[in-house]
């Protein structure tokens, strides 16, 4: 950076400082050269925090390297201060760090921001410079020994080496034999090879789960946990005990997937499908994605785990990039509770419309079975009490005849209400625009509705729900119906007897690409905390159709997630659809979106699709918040896809990237948004 003052020759070190300065602009996503005056030699190291000015304001920024001249001709400013001599950024985590925002065509600024936490002082100060990671001895494979190939992986990362496993998980396993315990054996594995462990879930529920696994294997004190949910002095404590190298173990939520770990030697991610792996800012990362990334470049294993497998990590299996870790069919089908299908042609001709209804004869028959062992856990789509209404002659969504918002019938009152002006409509109030009916139906039926369904039919037996609001960690072992919607689960004590995945379709009906995937995956979610078939557990999926095969339905029944996700990727391959191709997205105003297609920068081939009007969130999604707005008097805003062969993505990556800096260079009033690889911008 140049400026008047005079350049500051540091006696003991190279003079220069190469800092990566936070201006969150595209343009200016590089190194700059600072002079490093006496006094801050000693602390201005690479990795520290500092801070430097840069057009006329003072800014954060990292010291990236130290060298004895600089390329620029001129005088250098010195840096104006080092925030703090602790260095934060590590060479792994920066170069890492590096590649995720090439690959995203984003800034590493943006990437930094997710990368290291805010500095807290008292912290620092707080926590003793010197500690040594407790020794840790090799485990016994203990629940690994039920897959052929689990022995000999761990044996892979106890002697240094980097295997890469997509790790399909058997359900209804105890709790020493469960994934929890099976990732903490993986991690004591590699901390008895003197290595470091770095496991990341999805939810705070899946954390505690791991978080006592991990203390049971390891003892006290040899791991830390790192979620955005703790406090900051907290989060930051952990973290500093990472960078130091007090402790070698992590586990977190999304927020630790670029931790520090000294001598990474394994890094796992469990239930990757899971739309909480994924990054809400620029550049969008995927916590699959980063820990591969690292492994990579650190020399680490890797497991990309789950009771059922995405379609990303079946391309990465395809690719020879992971090798599948999954139990023998026998193992499985022991271990699988018993999978019923309701509304069969027995069941219809047996019970007539009951086979189809909304808790269908044979789960109250299963249920009211299953409650004389153990509690029942009861799957709904969605929260609430009806959470939406159709016609129920062409089935269209009904919407309110004033404001056109979606309509409901809320808890204690049982007449048709709009959820967006609260007007009410009696029993003839409604008429369908389309077929002119007056008949409405629910869509869904929440989980409170259900609750209310369910305590009526089961009188005398503890209903208990689980969702937003109140999420339920464990319950007994006692008979009870658990209502909860997808990914609220509980884990019950010895295993649910039974378990009802209600509305099915609701699942399979949404209008995603990854619908059937989500579907499955949130199933066996449910399924592999029910009993096993040998012990008597059984799994009903009411309100699947009936009439054609369903493949998601399918692949439950015979417990076989790897088929289904097999056959989603031929079938994206034969449309053309990622992760078979690489994929972009753009989204602006109109005209900003095609003057940034017209851009020279970008290469030549790429299959455009759209412009289209932009139906998703458009504001505060921008790498500083800033996305593009759609205002009621402004330009209309739209979005573009790009389609290219999958080894044509990095050069994509980065003329996108030279688009954003052009535009920022250029200071267009418009801003557009780039997002790599969107997960559903099909």
């Amino acid at each position: 950076m140049t400026d008047s003052e005079p350049l500051f020759a540091a006696p003991s070190g190279p003079p220069v400082a190469g800092v990566v300065v936070d201006t969150g602009l595209p343009h200016l996503d590089r190194v700059f050269d600072y002079a490093v005056p006496p006094e801050l030699d000693a602390d201005a190291q690479p990795g520290v925090r500092v801070r430097v000015r840069f057009a006329g304001r003072d800014l954060d920024g990292y010291v990236v390297e130290r060298r004895p001249r600089s390329g620029h001709e001129g005088r250098l400013q010195p840096l104006r201060k080092v925030v703090s001599a602790e260095p934060v950024l590590t060479p792994a985590v920066l170069a890492s760090a590096r590649a995720v925002a090439d690959a995203g065509a984003g800034t590493l600024g943006d990437v930094l921001r997710l990368a290291v936490p805010k500095r807290h002082a008292t912290a620092e100060k707080a926590l003793a410079d010197e500690a040594t990671p407790p020794a840790v001895a090799p485990p016994d494979p203990g629940p690994w020994t039920a897959y052929p190939a689990g022995a000999s992986y761990l044996r892979h990362v106890a002697d240094g080496g980097a295997p890469t496993a997509a790790w399909t998980a058997l359900p209804g396993q105890p709790d020493d034999r469960d994934w929890p315990a099976a990732l903490a054996v993986a991690a004591a594995t590699a901390l008895a090879a003197g290595r470091g462990a770095l496991l990341v879930v999805p939810d705070h529920r899946d954390l505690e789960r791991v978080d006592a696994a991990l203390a049971a294997a390891l003892g006290k004190g040899a791991h830390v946990r790192l979620s955005a949910d703790q406090g900051p002095q907290a989060r930051y404590t952990a973290w500093l005990k990472v960078l130091r190298g007090h402790v070698r173990c992590v586990v977190g939520t999304r927020a630790a997937a670029f931790a520090p770990v000294h001598e990474l030697g394994l890094v796992a991610v469990w239930d990757d499908g899971d739309d909480l792996h994924e990054e809400p800012r620029a550049p969008y990362p995927h916590v699959r994605d980063v820990l591969l990334e690292r492994a990579t470049r650190e020399g680490a294993a890797a497991l990309v785990a789950g009771f059922a497998r995405s379609v990303a990590a079946e391309q990465l299996v395809r690719d020879g990039r992971l090798v599948p870790v999954v139990a023998p069919p026998a193992a499985v089908r022991r271990s699988a509770p018993r999978v019923v299908v309701a509304g069969d042609d027995v069941e219809l001709e047996r019970d007539g419309p009951a086979a189809r209804a909304h808790l269908p004869s044979v789960a109250w028959r299963t249920a009211k079975q299953a409650l004389e062992r153990g509690p029942v856990l009861v799957q709904v789509p969605r929260r609430g009490y009806l959470p939406s209404l159709a016609c129920a002659e062409c089935r269209e969504p009904a919407r309110c005849p004033r404001c056109h918002g979606p309509m409901g019938v809320p808890a204690g009152r049982g007449v048709p209400t709009c959820r967006w002006c609260g007007t009410t409509y009696g029993a003839s109030g409604f008429r369908c625009p389309h077929c002119d009916a007056t008949a409405l139906r629910t869509s869904v039926v929440g989980a409170r509705r259900t609750a209310e369904e369910l305590g009526r039919a089961f009188p005398g037996v503890p209903v208990r729900t689980s969702g937003s609001g109140e999420v339920l960690a464990r319950v007994g072992a006692e008979s009870a119906l658990v209502i909860a919607t997808p990914g609220a689960e509980p884990v019950a004590e010895g295993r649910y007897a039974a378990g009802l995945l209600l509305d099915a379709w609701a699942l399979l009906d949404r209008p995603s690409l990854e619908a059937s995937a989500e579907a499955l995956r949130r199933w066996t979610g449910a399924g592999a905390l029910v009993r096993g078939v040998a012990d008597g557990g059984v799994l009903v999926l009411a309100g699947a159709p009936t009439h054609t095969t369903i493949p998601a339905v399918e692949a439950l029944v015979r417990w076989d997630p790897a088929w289904l996700a097999g056959r989603e990727l031929d079938e994206r391959a034969q449309l053309q659809l990622p992760p078979t191709v690489t994929m972009a997205q753009v989204v602006g105003p109109r005209p900003a979106v095609l003057a940034a297609l017209d851009d020279d920068a970008l290469p030549e081939g790429l299959e455009r699709l759209g412009p289209l009007p932009f139906r998703g969130r458009a504001s505060g999604v921008g790498s500083r918040g800033s996305g593009p707005r759609e205002d009621a008097d402004g330009p209309e805003v739209v979005q573009v896809l790009l389609r290219t062969p999958r080894d044509a993505a990095p050069g994509l990556a980065r003329g996108l990237h030279a688009v954003r800096a052009g535009r920022s260079a250029r200071k267009e009033p418009d801003s557009v948004l780039v997002r790599m690889s969107p997960t559903d911008g099909t």
